[in-house]
């Protein structure tokens, strides 16, 4: 399968809380994933976009 976004990120929204998947494509070519739970309150959502933009996140859907 061809990698359209290699740094791309899927939001689960929540009542309480977001869940982030946040997928990045290694130099080898290998896909790397990590998941991260934060809450609906403003400084973790500020958190939420600082995480993605430090990891050079492109694309996100939700």
């Amino acid at each position: 399968m061809e990698v359209l976004y290699p740094r791309c990120s899927g939001i689960d929204v929540h009542k309480r809380f977001l869940v982030t998947c946040l997928s990045l494509v290694q130099t080898n070519g290998h896909r790397h994933k990590e998941l991260r739970q934060f809450s609906t309150m403003t400084n973790e959502i500020l958190a939420l976009k600082e995480w993605l933009k430090a990891s050079g996140c492109t694309h996100i859907a939700m």
